[in-house]
């Protein structure tokens, strides 16, 4: 495992490491321990910067799904550098000014680090990913946790509904960004991105090309928050400052911009491609800086004027593309340099609009409201923040000396550049680049202007602030601090950036423009003479001067530009229609009744499963392979069908139980004649542990009375019961008869001592070479034991009523709030003293022996769990309490931990997921002794298993 693969791990540990720690929380404030790993982090990814200078690139992968193509690779180049940078540069400072604006005392602080390291590993799996499907799962956890992080504050109505909005556009365009990755795979047999590039001479003319096209800019779009998928991002303002900061202006907001840039190579030379992205991006850009002026919350202007400068990155890159239509290199170079705008651009938009977000956090803080209407006159107050939103604001708007006017000009310089170029014959189209630039910059000025004077300066209206207002804490100023300084330092000094992160970005983005050992000439300077650059600049700031000072005299910038008509009104009316449309669908079907469900469930069962058999012809019998039936498997299938035929005929529940119970029994001495001993012990025992769970079910119900029951009932009954036994005996039937490959169990048989060090079979299979389902398997069980224990226990809310019992029982009611299982029997309470140590020692002897003898961490869980249940029995689950003082649903998760964790622990070996090692060991008194790393995935088995089954044993046996 390489240190890049560390980095893309740390925050999640750091994550599962705040869950384990959780009541440190009144002691320390969590952002102090969050703190030194982004910072980490950001140190170590600047010691990269001189390496990929001289080197280039640096990769490194870990196998996940070889069969498939699936590996965990990672790969640096100089674009992924600089998005490292920004996810932990930026997210340093975000951490250090949430320590001063969440109050521990008020906030749910160690929820919200534990979400924020979520988006933070997730963001850097994103640009570190070289393989698509890895980066899909990393880009939809960004959606996951930026959910999470939006809805913060999740007793505010707009908090959940701008959470709930982002995820699903984001959702949305994630799955159409997988669909893409899918047709890549289709076109070039590989999920690596670098592989994929080095065919792109081969897939252009390809079928799926300009669809797989089309689905990734979707993804892009919708993340990056392109018209007219922009509309999640005001929304998601709700969120803390120190989201909308870290999420919104530098990360997560940028993953589009990410994901076009890192396909740019694929797809530059496409028509289409240079229209949707310039098209879109410009008209972005001119949308959000309208919108932005009409905005009266501070936020809400910052919301906007982001969805502005992400159209204007995205246009950037868009006619950086068109480098791609020239042979020449100069003429290459020339249009390329539209590519070096968006780069620098997205560092800049990183420094200044961080530090607004920043800026109007502390206004919130510290004066109770973002309304630009309330405030004013807030200078002589807070200094130190007026001096912040003025640089901030004044590179927003493009001004010099600061770092935005630099790039703002090289935005001019590209869009008047792109008027020579004809693609499509749309050569007139093109002379909308520079106009729309023009003018969206004015808007982009007056926006900048609204910012900081109407909050700043002018008339003072404290009386009308919820708080008196004052400066913020050192703490709080010192991150916007920095990023502003970073705005003034990077405008005079902009070459400090040229070849440490510009220039390597570049390379990454057109690598096809570059000889072998080339390199990208990237110079940034004030000053280029009177160019028509700066005549646009100085028309910017006297039409925006103008637009500020007539600005309450223009109805159309204050007023709503369609009232009845929106995007967000489309959205929700849509939403509304799938929702009530979902409902009448699904009133149709959950009629509440267990009995439909079960219908519906084999309905589709037999006839999927019998249709498949009739089509594919697969019905077969041949009987000469089968062994004779003895006379002891003949009694067996007696019994079994005699006991099945019984149940529908009980009169009474614990007959229903003793029948069923009978019957799994009998499949257990089935088990027993085939020589499956690891099978007839689980069996056994779930058949033991079922029948206690079935008692204790069925002491919640009502008594059970004999109905008139129709007809039909019985016959619906019958014909599905009967059906399924039928397709299923025909399927086994014909599976047994007809073979078209080899058995695989032939190669467990044969490899499970040599590459597992295992004899039983069953447990290698279950904790090595299938140790992945075991894994799936009890993380399953797992939630559906927690289901059970909040279905139970969440009690009513105050006014409402519990649901009555179709039938009552008033004995029942009156008992079943204190009903404790126990038995009064002296025997019984004598002898499972005893019993209990047998059945504990000889299920621990199960889980020892289990690698090479029947046994394992299933079975043997199951066994101490039994074991459990007789003394519940005996003595009431109180005595098990005292006893054995254990959380089970926390025993649950540390058995789960422990299995992911024997996991991850093969990664550091630079082997799969869940991959095991085994070797021979001298040990005092044991002697030579095998020892075998599964034994740590097989205990996480049982601790997992153990707290499952005790869960739901107790949450059903006491509803108290």
């Amino acid at each position: 495992m390489s240190l890049l693969h560390i980095a893309i791990i740390l925050p999640f540990l750091l994550a599962a490491g705040l869950c384990l720690f959780y009541r440190i929380r009144h002691k320390i404030h969590t952002g102090w321990l969050v703190l030194p790993l982004p910072v980490i982090l950001f140190s170590y990814f600047i010691t990269r910067i001189p390496v990929l200078q001289s080197e280039g690139s640096a990769t490194s992968s870990l196998p996940w799904i070889p069969s498939l193509g699936i590996e965990f690779t990672v790969y640096l180049d100089g674009l992924s550098l600089l998005f490292a940078l920004l996810i932990t540069g930026i997210g340093s400072l975000v951490v250090l000014y949430s320590i001063y604006y969440l109050d521990k005392r008020k906030e749910a602080v160690h929820t919200f680090y534990l979400y924020l390291l979520l988006f933070m590993g997730a963001m850097l799996g994103v640009v570190l990913s070289d393989n698509l499907m890895v980066l899909y799962g990393f880009w939809e956890l960004t959606s996951i946790s930026s959910f999470l992080l939006i809805a913060f504050w999740n007793h505010r109505a707009k908090s959940t509904y701008g959470a709930l909005k982002s995820m699903l556009i984001t959702v949305f365009g994630g799955l159409a960004m997988f669909a893409g990755f899918v047709l890549l795979y289709l076109m070039t047999g590989t999920f690596s991105i670098r592989a994929i590039l080095e065919q792109v001479s081969s897939i252009t003319e390809h079928a799926l090309f300009l669809p797989s096209m089309l689905l990734i800019l979707l993804g892009a779009f919708t993340k990056s928050a392109q018209f007219p998928f922009h509309i999640w991002l005001p929304d998601a303002m709700e969120a803390p400052t120190p989201v909308s900061a870290y999420l919104h202006s530098a990360t997560m907001v940028k993953a589009g911009i990410y994901l076009v840039a890192r396909f740019s190579p694929l797809y530059a030379g496409q028509a289409e491609w240079f229209w949707l992205i310039s098209f879109f991006g410009v008209l972005t850009l001119m949308y959000g800086a309208f919108r932005a002026v009409k905005q009266t919350d501070l936020k809400a202007l910052l919301a906007f004027s982001t969805i502005s400068q992400l159209g204007l990155i995205m246009c950037l890159l868009g006619l950086g593309s068109a480098s791609a239509y020239f042979t020449g290199a100069a003429s290459s170079l020339f249009y390329a340099k539209a590519t070096m705008a968006a780069i620098f651009h997205l560092i800049n938009h990183a420094t200044f609009k961080g530090a607004l977000f920043m800026v109007v956090g502390i206004v919130d803080h510290e004066t109770g409201t973002r309304d630009i209407r309330k405030l004013g006159g807030l200078m002589s107050l807070m200094p130190v923040t007026f001096s912040i939103a003025v640089i901030g604001a004044f590179s927003m708007a493009g001004l010099p000396p600061f770092n935005g006017f630099l790039s703002k000009e090289m935005f001019f310089t590209a869009a008047l550049n792109i008027m020579q170029l004809n693609i499509w014959n749309m050569e007139s189209l093109s002379v909308l680049f520079p106009v729309i630039a023009w003018v969206a910059s004015i808007f982009t000025f007056l926006y900048s202007m609204l910012l900081v004077f109407k909050t700043f300066t002018g008339p003072k209206q404290f009386d009308q602030l919820p708080r008196k207002p004052h400066e913020a804490p050192l703490g709080m100023l010192l991150p916007p601090v920095v990023l502003a300084s970073l705005a003034v330092v990077f405008g005079f000094f902009p070459n400090l950036l040229s070849y440490s992160l510009i220039e390597p970005a570049m390379a990454a983005i057109h690598p096809a423009l570059l000889e072998e050992g080339d390199r990208f000439l990237v110079s940034i300077s004030f000053w280029h003479g009177w160019t028509p650059e700066i005549f646009m600049t100085i028309g910017v700031i006297v039409a925006g001067a103008v637009l500020y000072r007539s600005y309450h005299r223009l109805r159309l910038l204050n007023r709503p530009l369609f009232e009845r008509v929106s995007l967000n009104r489309i959205y929700d009316g849509g939403l509304r229609l799938l929702d009530q449309g979902s409902h009448r669908i699904t009133r149709t079907y959950m009629t509440g009744s267990i009995r439909h469900y079960l219908i519906y469930i084999f309905v589709f069962f037999t006839g999927s499963l019998g249709y498949t058999l009739y089509r594919s012809k697969g019905l077969s019998f041949d009987t000469t392979n089968y062994a004779p039936v003895s006379i002891y498997e003949a009694v067996i299938i007696t019994v079994l069908t005699l006991s099945v035929l019984a149940v529908p005929f009980a009169t009474s529940r614990l007959m229903l139980i003793i029948l069923t119970g009978a019957a799994g029994y009998m499949v257990t001495l089935f088990f027993v004649l085939f020589r499956a001993p690891d099978l007839a012990l689980t069996q056994m025992i779930v058949e033991t542990v079922s029948v206690t769970l079935f008692l204790l079910c069925f002491y919640h119900l009502p008594k059970l009375r004999k109905e008139e029951v129709k007809v039909p009932f019985k016959a619906v009954n019958l014909v599905i019961a009967a059906s399924v036994g039928i397709i299923v005996t025909l399927i086994a039937l014909s599976a047994s008869s007809s073979r078209s490959f080899e058995s695989i169990s032939d190669y467990f048989l044969d490899n499970s001592y040599l590459l597992a060090g295992g004899k039983n079979v069953v447990n290698v299979i279950l904790v090595d070479f299938r140790g992945f389902d075991t894994m799936l398997e009890i993380v399953v069980l797992s939630i559906a034991s927690l289901g059970i224990y909040a279905l139970i226990k969440i009690k009513p809310e105050p006014g409402e009523l519990l649901a009555e019992s179709p039938v009552p029982d008033p004995d029942r009611d009156k008992h079943s709030r204190m009903y404790t299982p126990r038995s009064n029997d002296v025997i019984l309470r004598t002898a499972s003293k005893v019993v209990v140590f047998i059945i504990l020692t000889f299920s621990w002897y199960l889980f020892f022996a289990g690698h090479n003898n029947p046994g394992g961490g299933f079975i043997g869980a199951l066994m101490t769990s039994a074991a459990l249940v007789l003394l519940s029995i005996a003595f009431g689950m109180t005595m098990i309490r005292t006893i054995l003082p254990v959380d089970f649903r926390k025993l649950t998760a540390v058995g789960l931990l422990l299995a992911l964790l024997t996991g991850i622990g093969s990664l550091v070996l630079d082997v799969p997921f869940l991959s095991h090692s085994f070797g021979y060991f001298d040990l005092p008194l044991l002697g030579r002794t095998e020892l075998a790393t599964a034994l740590l995935f097989d205990l996480g088995v049982y601790l997992t298993v153990v707290g499952i089954t005790m869960t739901i044993i107790f949450t059903i046996g006491r509803d108290n």
